[in-house]
């Protein structure tokens, strides 16, 4: 049995000196590779200071609003023409170490790199979440969501894409995005690709018992191991590559921003809320963009060329409603001076899921012991090695058809594995999804789960939802939140594409591979469920009303469509209806959401956007290299 560890406390006996100078320069060493995961060299300098001590209003060409996942491609791409002034304004600041460390990325929600959003109440969804509200994190740093999310890089099927251009969206077909999807991805040691900033690598296998579970039992049920997603090959079980290297995020705020941020012609300021965007006397034109920094001191910077408009799925709808573009009864309603009436805020659309808890090898799975948790962080801060480098079996990603009815997928499955004894880490995982525990106890049954088991989690996801939801302000105050209004499962086809995604898992819990190591469910006690028979379809359909969650993709917000469409905010070039010189470019302009994550879609559009600047304002300049 080994001794526990004391970490207080003087030492009975004595050093001579020798082993207390390793001692400290072992404590100092680690303390300086703590700092070095994410010191500010590793990120843009801020130019808040430089700016508040110049006079008047400074000009740009081009003023990008967020550093996220979409804005950071626009930011880096726009700036290599050393003629245009670029200024990108972040609503946050550097991220902090936990988003660079892979296992870790649930600690981020519930913090003040988040934007910590809660939908309206629901009859249908999130009951078993904290006041029986979904949490909708989103990503408030340099990185946006993308050094939030699960860092994994997907790009969607070509029936994706293939259904914006068959909605009128020219040059959004399959065969359109596709060298833009091309044209960001930087794979490590090609030098036949070098183009792109994203750096894709797989993440390391760190639970091969349960992968070799997972993909023997999916085996059992034919559905095939896929080594790479590709057009033709569009449903099947695969490691899917992330945005990692070297145990560390690779977000576009590192990648595309942080890596060219010492151009002269590019700034960008920190902490820096924008409050609204101002218009000339006509209504078609930005003049000037409004915004605060560091004890709310308020600033402005004019628009010369373009606004581009990248502060998310949220926050970019919310903007342009407080400056007057939005449905024109709902700012009526506020008092807000309307100057283009668009339908913002619609079509908000989002991949639910419900979450299902198994029980792994109970009684012969090795706990989680004490010192376990000092190797980890050891063997993570000096050699970039270990469980902490990555996040276990989340990277192993299903995508099925449950119907049977099409190659391409209605359902996909992810899968987080946390070993017996990891209270800690299980603590984090339900935190992260805002999972109650005061009203049903629901943690407190999985914790006595995993004292004896390991516990994974699977997210059962709706590819393919049908329901939309909307988005509207509360208030004119640009502090507060907007009302959110998911409507998860208003179609009830959604519901049932769910349901049959349980029972593929039933199927799974039927499979030799999954007999051999002993998985069943975790069902915790929820007196309306247990009323009905365990595992009918009335037990399931109650079980995801209490489970059912954000699986945060939301989309849509500023649909994109032609002008002749009464749904469109932005045309196929992502110019703002009525205006001359705005631009929306991020998740908010999808028309329909892709069939997989939606990072790797989100720089995309940022890639193509960029192409519809260039050729508008007939860039012949001279480019960075």
């Amino acid at each position: 049995m080994s001794q526990p560890i004391h970490t207080g406390g003087q030492c009975a006996a004595q050093s001579v000196g020798p082993f207390n100078s390793m001692v400290s320069a072992l404590i100092q060493a680690l303390l300086a590779a703590q700092c070095a995961i994410s010191p500010p060299e590793l990120w843009p300098p801020d130019y808040a200071d430089a700016l508040l001590s110049r006079r008047g209003e400074q000009g740009y060409d081009f003023v990008v609003v967020g550093a996220g996942s979409a804005g950071s491609v626009l930011a880096s791409r726009l700036s290599e023409n050393p003629a245009w002034r670029v200024l990108v304004l972040e609503a946050g600041g550097d991220p902090p170490q936990e988003s660079e460390i892979p296992s870790l990325l649930f600690s981020l929600e519930h913090t003040n790199v988040t934007w910590n959003y809660l939908t309206e109440h629901s009859e249908k969804a999130c009951w078993g979440l904290v006041d029986r509200r979904c949490y909708w994190p989103r990503g408030k740093m340099i990185g946006g969501s993308g050094g939030l999310n699960g860092m994994l890089y997907v790009r969607g099927h070509r029936a994706d894409y293939d259904s914006w251009a068959q909605a009128g969206n020219q040059g959004w077909g399959w065969d359109d995005v596709l060298p833009y999807f091309e044209r960001s991805v930087r794979p490590i040691g090609s030098a036949t690709h070098a183009q792109g900033y994203v750096t894709l690598n797989a993440f390391p296998v760190n639970d091969p018992d349960i992968e070799q579970m997972i993909y023997a039992g999916t085996a059992e049920l034919g559905i095939p191991r896929v080594h790479r997603f590709t057009d033709g090959s569009e449903s099947g079980f695969s490691n899917l590559p992330g945005t990692i290297q070297n145990g560390r995020r690779m977000s576009t705020g590192k990648g595309y921003l942080a890596s060219v941020a010492r151009r002269p012609n590019l700034q960008v300021i920190k902490n820096a809320r924008v409050t609204k965007l101002n218009f000339d006397d006509t209504g078609s034109r930005v003049r000037s963009v409004s915004f605060t920094i560091r004890d709310e001191r308020q600033m402005r910077v004019s628009v010369g060329k373009e606004l581009v408009l990248s502060a998310g799925v949220i926050e970019s709808p919310k903007l342009l409603m407080l400056s007057g573009v939005g449905p024109a009864q709902h700012l009526r309603q506020l008092n807000i001076p309307l100057v283009r009436d668009l339908p913002v805020g619609d079509n908000l659309n989002d991949h639910v899921q419900v979450v299902t808890f198994l029980k792994i090898n109970e009684h012969f799975a090795r706990p989680l012991r004490a010192e376990d948790a000092l190797d980890n962080t050891y063997n993570y801060l000096i050699h970039r090695r270990g469980p902490l480098n990555s996040h276990g079996t989340a990277s192993l990603t299903g995508f099925i058809n449950t119907l049977r009815n099409s190659p391409y997928p209605d359902v996909e499955f992810h899968h987080f594995m946390l070993r017996r004894g990891d209270f800690a880490g299980l603590k984090t995982f339900l935190n992260g999804l805002n999972i109650d525990d005061s009203t049903y106890r629901i943690q407190a049954q999985i914790r006595q789960v995993i004292a004896v088991a390991d516990v994974m989690g699977m997210f059962n996801v709706l590819a393919t939802p049908k329901s939309s939801g909307n988005l509207r302000l509360h208030s004119t105050d640009y502090k507060q939140p907007p009302k959110l209004t998911h409507n998860y499962f208003s179609v009830p086809e959604d519901l049932a594409t769910l349901l049959r995604a349980i029972r593929f898992q039933e199927r799974l819990l039927g499979t030799a591979a999954y007999r051999a190591l002993n998985v069943s469910f975790i069902l915790p006690s929820i007196p309306e469920c247990t009323a009905y028979v365990l595992q009918s379809d009335d037990y399931w359909l109650c079980y995801i009303k209490y489970f059912s969650c954000t699986t945060y993709h939301q989309s849509g917000t500023v649909k994109m469509a032609p002008e002749s469409d009464k749904t469109s905010c932005v045309n196929p070039r992502l110019r703002l209806g009525g205006i001359d010189n705005v631009r929306v470019a991020d998740a908010s302009i999808m028309p329909i959401i892709p069939s997989a994550n939606t990072n790797a879609a989100t720089i995309m559009i940022a890639e193509k956007a960029v192409d519809f600047i260039r050729q508008d304002w007939q860039d012949v300049g001279v480019h960075w290299h």
